[in-house]
């Protein structure tokens, strides 16, 4: 695996790029970076595909500050015009939370570009609700030690993968320079018009439909399963699957599963009964 830094739109980001083959593209969530994914790209990348992440704007190694427009449409706008400086011209998409939404507004604003959507605990397929949102943005704006601590114990459903040194980690990439101004304006999108950019019923109407896969923690407390019951009565995907003893993050908790889920989907093999990817 590398890593590299990648400038273009006047925003630089770091890329982790792996692999050869069919190229699939991570997304991942509010506060978190393309690390996350680490436990995921060699092994999809072995399965003979290019597996890239990437930090968005705001987050990780990217720029940070608050001159970024930070909502999804923007955010996806953004996310395929990386894929161009990336020379990835159409790419499976697997994205977690609001990388999740992310993904599906890129299916909608760009379905030539996205072969297959993989959607992990994600939000923005149904109005979260105000209340919702209002909890979603307050948790996200800490970054104090003890928030962030908090934080990942939301997230992560074992409290031993919350080490001191990944809480160290997070604190000191989340008080970085200009990261205050950056997590002030996501949280205000989170706060305010979030909802009113929801994907759903958009993607669920999509012709030809696309095929889609979601994946849940069963103890997921951040964004909880009936989210996901939701988007599999609306998007009727081909695969859905609710990882047993994992949270918000399942792609990092039980990676090995995970990675065989969606490298059977990616690869149209039928999964216990689920229809196969096409």
């Amino acid at each position: 695996m590398i890593s590299y830094p990648c400038a273009f739109d006047g925003t630089e980001t770091r890329v982790l790029d792996v692999g050869s083959g069919p190229p699939c593209v991570f997304i991942h969530g509010l506060g978190a970076r393309a690390d996350r994914w680490r436990r995921n790209l060699e092994p999809i990348a072995a399965t003979g595909r290019r597996a890239i992440a990437f930090d968005l704007p705001g987050h990780g190694f990217a720029d940070k500050g608050d001159g970024f427009p930070f909502n999804v449409p923007n955010l996806a706008r953004w996310v395929l015009g990386l894929m161009d400086e990336l020379r990835v011209g159409a790419a499976a998409l697997v994205g977690t939370s609001l990388g999740g939404f992310i993904a599906g507004e890129m299916a909608c604003r760009a379905p030539e570009r996205v072969t297959a959507l993989v959607l992990v605990g994600t939000i923005g397929m149904s109005p979260l609700g105000p209340e919702a949102c209002a909890n979603l943005s307050g948790r996200f704006a800490t970054v104090t030690r003890e928030g962030i601590e908090r934080k990942l114990k939301t997230v992560i459903h074992d409290p031993a993968l919350v080490t001191p040194a990944w809480i160290e980690e997070e604190w000191r990439i989340n008080n970085s320079v200009g990261a205050g101004g950056a997590f002030a304006a996501i949280a205000r999108y989170l706060a305010g018009p979030i909802d009113d950019h929801v994907v759903g019923p958009r993607l669920a109407a999509l012709r030809p439909k696309k095929p889609i896969a979601i994946i849940w923690g069963t103890e997921d407390r951040a964004i909880p399963p009936a989210v996901g019951h939701r988007a599999r009565t609306l998007l009727e995907p081909a695969l859905y699957r609710e990882i047993p003893e994992t949270g918000h993050g399942p792609y990092f908790e039980a990676a090995p599963a995970f990675n065989a889920l969606v490298s059977d989907f990616l690869e149209g093999r039928s999964i216990k009964g689920d229809r196969p990817a096409v």
